[in-house]
């Protein structure tokens, strides 16, 4: 979702597969080990449990019908091919109809760290194993159906729920802090980073600070909000979340922790 994109996504052929290239089933297979090795000790207990659930294939990207297929036996969601970006009309259309959208195209080999657009590595590895789990499938839906009806305005708070939530949410665990967040898992960097560095500021969730906060896509991020359990995600979903964005809206941004000069802060 923005200006434009040097990726293209693959189109699906009538059966529904993509014919990927050895280089970038080769691309699917350098990144999904790497990132294995990464999130040891570090991911929640609930991710482990749906990436062992979904056994993506390490040495090819895998078809979405495949991944749907388990997706709808655990919690009801499917994939849906998209281009390599949408409007947020069509983002939260998706995730109304518990479809996740996934873009067909996987980052070339000079880009492995970090890619501005998610992939179909981020969206799958990164995002799909905690799909099978009922809470956090029950907050994406939610969070699609309220942001379909939302105002452009109101949109932009509900922005900052989903980026300090399902992309870079952290959880608390009696074994320590954990990873939810697919922003996190799908890149080595933040996944270090996040657990590990005494830089950023680690807060626990409260709605309307969540939704007050600016972020910046292209950074390390400086906040961290941490919930205590996946359950909780739940009862999030629960809140009557429009009436916060309008207290957020009321009580306005907080300064930001970051160089604003660049435009990709949200």
């Amino acid at each position: 979702m923005g200006k434009g994109s040097s990726y293209v996504s693959r189109t699906p052929g009538a059966d529904g597969r993509i014919a990927w290239s050895d280089e970038e089933n080769s691309v699917w297979r350098t990144l999904i080990e790497r990132q294995l090795d990464a999130i040891k000790g570090k991911a929640c207990d609930e991710y482990l449990t749906g990436l062992a659930q979904l056994d993506l294939p390490r040495e090819r990207i895998p078809q979405l019908g495949e991944v749907s297929e388990k997706l709808r036996a655990a919690t009801g969601w499917s994939l849906k091919a998209v281009p390599a970006l949408i409007s947020f009309d069509a983002f939260f259309e998706a995730l109304s109809n518990r479809q996740f959208p996934v873009a067909t195209f996987i980052r070339r080999r000079e880009e492995l760290d970090y890619l501005q657009e998610p992939d179909i590595f981020h969206e799958i590895f990164g995002h799909c194993p905690l799909l099978t789990n009922p809470a956090f499938a029950h907050f994406t839906h939610t969070y699609g159906r309220l942001g379909y009806a939302a105002s452009k305005e109101e949109r932009v708070f509900l922005a900052r729920l989903y980026w300090m939530t399902v992309e870079f949410g952290l959880l608390n665990t009696p074994k320590g802090l954990r990873i939810y967040g697919g922003g996190i898992l799908s890149s080595p960097g933040e996944t270090e980073y996040a657990i590990n560095s005494p830089l950023p500021e680690r807060k626990p969730f409260d709605a309307v600070d969540v939704m007050r906060t600016p972020y910046r896509i292209d950074i390390m991020q400086p906040i961290y909000f941490v919930i205590d359990e996946i359950a909780d995600l739940y009862a999030i979903a629960e809140m009557d979340l429009m009436d916060l964005v309008h207290q957020a809206q009321a009580l306005g941004l907080h300064p930001p922790k970051f160089d604003t000069e660049d435009k990709r802060a949200s």
